[in-house]
C-alpha cells in the first residue's frame, strides 16, 4: 500500500475543502456575523491547509509519479468522503448552532453524499454562512470531491480513472474524451453552467441571490438542503416550483447526454434508452399522482395537483428531497408511487442516488431475455441497450449490485428497527439514507428530521449514506479479506 501516494491526494482533497471553507468565512465576515461562526470556519479550514502543506513539504523531493492500484484507489476514495464529513462537520460544532459533533457529522455526511436528511429542527436559525456551507457541501458532493480532483491530476502526473470509476453513479463511466481529466472537467462545467443558469431563474422569479444560490448548489446535487423551514414550499410560487422541477429532472440525467446535447447531437440524447424510461417515468407518476390528487381534492384544480405532482415526483425519482408540501399526508395510491420512485434513483451519470435507470432496464431485458430461452432453449440471445449489446460482466455487475443493494436494505431495516421504531419508519428511513434521498415516511417525513434517532443509528444511517453515495462497491470491498492481503 503506498501510504505517502494516498496521504498526498488526501492532502489534495483537504485543501479543496478548506479554499471553500475560507470563501464562505469571509462571506461570513462581510455579513457581519458571530466572530465565533467566522473562527468555526477558518479552524477546519486552517487544519486541511496544515494538512496540504505538510505533505507537500514531506515529497517536495519525491518525483515518483502519482499512481495508484485498484485497491488505493477504492480507498482513496472512500477516505477522501469520510473524511470530507469530519472535516466538514467542525464549523457546525465549534459554533454550538449543532452542539453535538455526531450531530454534524450526520449533517454534513448527509450534505457531501446530497442525502439532504437533517436533525435541525430550526433551519432559518442558523447564520447564512452556515447554510450556504451547508448547500456548497452537497454542490461539491453532486458532481463528486475525487471527480474535481481528478479534474486537476495531470498537473500532478495522475490520470485517474480509477477514482472516477469508484466515485462515479452507474456502472461504468462514459469518456467524451481521450483524457479522463478532459471529461471531468467538461462534467464540472457543465454543472457549473447549469447551476449558473437555474440562480438567474430563481432570482428572476423573487428569490434573494442568496436563496438562489443555496437552493441551486442543492438542486444541481440532487441534494435537498433548503434554506428554509418548509423547503420550496416556502416560497409558495408556481415559477420557482417549475424552475426547480425542470432542473431537478436535468440533474438526474446524465450528464454525457448534456454535453451531447451541447454538441448538436440531438437525436442521440433523444434515442437513447436511459433517458426514454427516465422521462417515461417521471411523467406518467407525475400523471398517477395528480390524478389521486385530484380525485380526493388535496388541492384546488388539475394544475395545482400536477404542479405538486410533477415537483415531488421529479424530487423523489431524481433523490433530491426538496418539498412544496407535506407528501406523507396525500392519498395511499400517491404515496405508493412516491415509494416506488425511491427505489429507482436517475440516471447513470447524474448526481442522483438510487439503483439508477439503466440499472432497472438492463435487469429488465435481462429477465425477458431469460424467458425468451426458456421457450427456445437452442437460441443465442444478448442483452441490447441503444442497439449495442451489453457485456456480460456489466450485466453480471448489475445483477450483483443490485443484490447487495437489497440486502444492505434489508439490515438495515433490522438495525433501526431493533432502536424500536415502526416499519413505516424504519423502511424509508434506510431508503431515504441508501438511496441518498432525505425525506421519507413516518418519523422521518418531509415535515420531520432524523433528530430524534438515538447517535449510534445516525452513526449507521451516515455510514448507509456513503455507501449508498459511493455505488455500494466501493465501501464494501474494504471489509473483505482479500482487499487487505492482496
Amino acid at each position: 500500500m503506498h501510504w505517502k501516494t494516498l496521504l498526498r491526494l488526501l492532502s489534495i482533497v483537504t485543501a479543496i475543502l478548506s479554499i471553500c471553507l475560507i470563501g464562505i468565512a469571509i462571506f461570513s465576515f462581510f455579513e457581519h456575523e458571530s466572530s465565533i461562526v467566522t473562527k468555526s470556519l477558518l479552524v477546519p479550514a486552517i487544519l486541511g491547509i496544515l494538512f496540504f502543506i505538510t505533505m507537500w513539504l514531506l515529497v517536495r523531493k519525491d518525483r515518483q509519479k502519482l499512481l495508484l492500484t485498484n485497491r488505493e484507489g477504492f480507498l482513496f476514495v472512500s477516505l477522501s468522503w469520510l473524511v470530507a464529513g469530519l472535516l466538514g462537520a467542525i464549523p457546525f460544532a465549534l459554533s454550538k448552532y449543532i452542539p453535538s459533533y455526531i450531530d454534524a457529522v450526520f449533517e454534513t455526511i448527509s450534505g457531501f453524499t446530497t442525502t439532504g436528511a437533517s436533525i435541525l429542527t430550526n433551519i432559518e436559525a442558523l447564520p447564512r454562512s452556515l447554510l450556504l456551507w451547508r448547500a456548497t457541501t452537497h454542490w461539491l458532493g453532486g458532481m463528486g470531491i475525487v471527480v474535481l480532483t481528478v479534474a486537476i491530476f495531470p498537473l500532478l502526473g495522475f490520470g485517474g480513472l480509477r477514482l472516477m470509476e469508484a466515485e462515479a453513479p452507474g456502472p461504468s463511466v462514459d469518456r467524451i474524451t481521450p483524457r479522463i481529466a478532459s471529461t471531468a472537467k467538461i462534467f464540472w462545467f457543465i454543472y457549473l453552467g447549469l447551476t449558473v443558469a437555474e440562480t438567474l431563474l430563481l432570482v428572476f422569479g423573487g428569490m434573494t441571490l442568496y436563496d438562489a444560490i443555496c437552493h441551486s448548489f442543492a438542486t444541481l446535487a440532487t441534494g435537498g438542503f433548503s434554506t428554509k423551514n418548509t423547503s420550496v414550499g416556502h416560497f409558495n410560487s408556481s415559477y420557482i416550483d417549475a424552475v426547480i422541477t425542470v432542473f431537478m429532472f436535468l440533474a438526474g440525467a446524465n450528464f454525457t447526454l448534456h454535453f451531447r446535447f451541447l454538441s448538436g447531437k440531438f437525436k442521440i440524447v433523444l434515442k437513447d434508452a436511459e433517458f426514454k424510461a427516465y422521462f417515461l417515468i417521471f411523467a406518467i407518476s407525475s400523471l398517477l399522482i395528480a390524478i389521486d390528487l385530484s380525485i380526493h381534492n388535496v388541492f384546488p384544480g388539475f394544475f395545482n395537483s400536477l404542479r405538486f405532482a410533477g415537483f415531488q415526483s421529479s424530487s423523489i425519482l431524481t433523490t433530491t428531497g426538496f418539498a412544496t408540501a407535506d407528501f406523507s399526508l396525500w392519498p395511499y395510491a400517491s404515496q405508493i408511487v412516491l415509494l416506488f420512485l425511491m427505489f429507482i434513483g436517475g440516471c447513470a451519470g447524474s448526481t442522483g442516488g438510487g439503483i439508477k435507470v439503466i440499472r432497472i432496464i438492463i435487469l429488465a431485458k435481462m429477465a425477458f431475455t431469460e424467458m425468451r430461452y426458456l421457450t427456445n432453449p437452442k437460441g443465442v440471445y444478448s442483452i441490447f441497450v441503444n442497439n449495442k449489446p451489453i457485456r456480460k460482466n456489466v450485466v453480471y455487475d448489475t445483477a450483483a449490485f443490485v443484490f447487495l443493494y437489497l440486502v444492505i436494505m434489508v439490515i438495515s431495516f433490522v438495525v433501526v428497527g431493533i432502536g424500536g421504531y415502526d416499519i413505516t419508519t424504519s423502511i424509508t428511513a434506510t431508503l431515504a439514507s441508501l438511496g441518498n434521498i432525505g425525506p421519507g415516511f413516518g418519523l422521518v417525513g418531509p415535515a420531520l428530521n432524523y433528530a430524534f434517532f438515538p447517535d449510534w443509528i445516525k452513526l449507521w444511517l451516515a455510514c448507509i449514506m456513503l455507501v449508498g453515495r459511493l455505488e455500494v462497491y466501493t465501501v464494501l470491498i474494504l471489509f473483505t479479506r482479500r482487499f487487505w492481503n492482496y
